[in-house]
């Protein structure tokens, strides 16, 4: 597929992708369908570990692009059409198979933080900064990614308002793993890519796979998932070299099988 509105870089096993739609990385069909398509692919391949989500320029993401959605419903089924694209694309980079790390480089306005809060590790960059003012441009999604990283009341807050909350709010909340100068963070994001990629694909791939399912399982069903998965790791290769190596004392070799 013809990339239009990202960059995807591949090196030792990490793909960084960056919205690259100027001037703010908003939202609109085909940055939607580009980035469903890449992040199906990247799940798909082999030689890719981990992921990076980043932004081009100033944002991470504005949102959603507002101008689009001027007209958007002409025949009957458009609306629905519209809200599974978006679904999907929010989807796509919570079921990847590999871990996403999102480097926020710049404000996550509305869709741009629940794009956000759909990856695995949060980094943000010191001037960065989320905001959910869906209800002032006649729109009203995001609830459900607000509540999942905010109680109920500073959730509502933020949505009833549309007030910014600043990266080190954020990291003191515990929401965001870090709040880093801008220059530090894509060397931040990498380093904690290159942890990832170097443990057991097979492995990491059944703890995110966990983790999702976990989440929303009472404690005692999620466990008992978990020593599943446990049992079903355990008879791979790399779960027996891994512990020949632990033995051994020596770094594992992994085949990603």
């Amino acid at each position: 597929m013809d990339l239009t509105t990202l960059q995807l870089h591949v090196a030792d096993g990490i793909a960084t992708v960056t919205l690259d739609r100027p001037p703010v990385n908003a939202q609109n069909r085909r940055l939607r369908e580009d980035l469903l398509w890449l992040f199906d692919t990247l799940s798909d391949r082999d030689d890719i570990r981990a992921v990076i989500l980043t932004g081009a320029g100033k944002s991470f993401s504005a949102g959603a692009d507002i101008k689009e959605r001027v007209g958007l419903v002409q025949q009957p089924g458009d609306y629905l059409r519209h809200n599974r694209l978006t679904r999907e694309f929010f989807h796509c980079v919570a079921d990847c198979a590999k871990p996403v790390i999102c480097a926020v480089n710049g404000p996550a306005i509305g869709a741009g933080f629940a794009l956000m809060s759909c990856c695995d590790i949060l980094l943000m960059a010191e001037d960065a900064w989320v905001q959910m003012p869906e209800l002032d441009v006649g729109l009203a999604g995001g609830a459900a990614f607000l509540l999942r990283h905010f109680p109920p009341s500073a959730a509502r807050t933020m949505f009833f308002t549309g007030r910014r909350v600043a990266a080190a709010e954020l990291y003191r909340r515990g929401i965001i793993e870090a709040c880093l100068p801008q220059a530090a963070l894509m060397d931040a994001a990498l380093e904690l890519a290159r942890e990832i990629a170097a443990k057991s694909p097979v492995a990491m791939a059944k703890a995110k796979h966990a983790f999702g399912t976990v989440e929303e399982m009472p404690f005692r069903d999620g466990y008992r998932f978990e020593q599943g998965v446990t049992v079903e790791l355990s008879r791979t290769e790399d779960a027996k070299e891994a512990q020949r190596a632990f033995v051994e004392k020596r770094k594992p070799a992994f085949q990603g099988r």
